[in-house]
């Protein structure tokens, strides 16, 4: 790959000092990434102000190293995410929850990477009560292998049960750590989000001293290859995010992949929204296939996709994948299982090959965050804020305003029994 000769400015090196967390100085005591709390990166777009970025998902070493040298083109902050479906201990994908914080310092250093990055684990999920007593085992161990932001997703389980779930496990989270929990399954049985549902579950929280940076919503969206565009649902996106206001909750727009970039952009104009995930579509355009302008990977009318020859990976490659994918019978969105088979052969191609490839999502990406997501040089303002705060934690930005005593578990079961459901079509997309 490129070589880089990095340019450490004072304000870069001083956050360097006082802006790493503890988990990340013990694990990497002499590098020079500048990986943070996910709290900086939502303060720094806030203080941008009408803008979002991205929280790339990186199932493949190739999608990282493309997504940080497109936020260090445009000088914008970056979460580098996986979820737990993806890179938990049941996963698909190579990059794990263990081992992403160390791809990310060593392509930091190796690149000179200097914008600010948080580590995310993205969509820890949990599916039923019983989830709870293996997840506080598991959750520490995220943040030992370096993670500093957390999804909590109990969505799947009703509303009462959400709660609870984000109480018990929050005291397994650092308090420095990016936060952020989750409402109405994404295109899920529950169906689409409601303002009461959000806000009892925000409320719920705050009344525990929890203060979540973001919530992501089920506000219409899919995961994966869209296939309608409906879309995402701005208005109730906004609706939801202004009815938080009082609890300074930021919006977390999962599902981003296939939505149009006016779309996208309405987001980041017209709703609290600061984080972004992108998933499905950079492995799509690091493979090569032929895809929109805004990601959605094409298909032929034998519903195969369509590679563009002498870009992403090389044709014999691409070959080779699409007929494992045909012998275990994957179509569409599961060919996403092929990253963890075939990632060592893809890191084993040329090096003009994994080149294109990382450049193929670079390009993406930047595009994404200058002109659609309004992110440039929101790695300055994360800077500012690590320096002002002249810590690795800049606090809450909420205080506590709901009376405990209205939130006892008795109370909120009750609470929870008379929230109004909007219905939508089933699904289970958690990654």
């Amino acid at each position: 790959m490129k070589e880089t000769t990095a340019v450490y400015s004072q304000d870069f090196l001083k956050a360097l000092e006082i802006g790493r967390p503890p988990n990340i100085k013990k694990l990497f005591p002499h590098s020079r990434a500048l990986i943070v709390s996910g709290k900086y990166i939502d303060r720094a777009l806030l203080a941008k102000g009408k803008a979002m970025t991205i929280a790339a998902n990186g199932r493949s070493h190739l999608i990282i190293r493309g997504a940080l040298a497109a936020a260090q083109k445009a000088n914008a902050a970056i979460i580098i995410e996986i979820a737990r479906s993806e890179g938990g201990a049941s996963f698909y994908c190579p990059v794990n929850y263990w081992n992403m914080a160390r791809q990310v310092d060593a392509l930091c250093n190796e690149m000179g990477i200097t914008v600010p990055v948080a580590i995310h684990a993205d969509h820890y999920g949990i599916k039923k009560p019983e989830d709870v007593a293996p997840a506080s085992v598991e959750i520490p161990t995220l943040f030992e292998a370096g993670i500093t932001s957390i999804a909590i997703d109990a969505s799947h389980m009703p509303d009462a049960q959400n709660l609870a779930a984000n109480l018990a496990l929050n005291e397994f989270i650092p308090d420095w750590a990016g936060l952020e929990t989750e409402v109405g399954e994404i295109k899920g049985k529950s169906g689409l989000s409601t303002v009461d549902e959000a806000k009892f579950l925000i409320a719920g929280l705050n009344a525990h001293g929890i203060f979540p940076d973001w919530i992501a919503l089920n506000n219409g969206t899919t995961h994966g290859i869209e296939a309608s565009d409906t879309g995402i649902q701005v208005e109730l996106t906004a609706e939801i995010h202004e009815a938080l206001s009082p609890y300074k909750t930021s919006g977390a727009q999962h599902g981003t992949s296939g939505n149009n970039t006016d779309r996208l952009r309405r987001i980041a104009a017209e709703t609290r929204t600061t984080k972004a995930n992108v998933a499905t579509a950079l492995q799509m355009i690091s493979w090569g296939l032929e895809v929109n302008d805004f990601g959605n990977a094409h298909q032929d009318a034998n519903g195969d996709f369509v590679k563009v020859k002498g870009q992403g990976l090389s044709e014999e490659l691409w070959a080779e994948m699409k007929a494992h994918a045909a012998a275990q019978g994957w179509k569409g969105g599961n060919y996403k299982k092929l990253n963890l088979p075939f990632e060592n052969k893809i890191l084993g191609q040329p090096r003009e090959v994994r080149e294109r490839m990382a450049k193929r999502v670079e390009d993406f990406i930047y595009t994404l965050l200058a002109d659609v997501f309004n992110a440039t040089d929101s790695a300055t303002l994360a800077i500012e804020a690590i320096l002002k705060a002249g810590s690795h934690d800049p606090g809450p930005k909420a205080g506590r305003i709901e009376d405990p005593a209205d939130w006892t578990p008795e109370k909120y079961r009750q609470r929870a029994a008379s929230l109004e459901k909007v219905e939508g079509p089933e699904g289970n997309f958690d990654d």
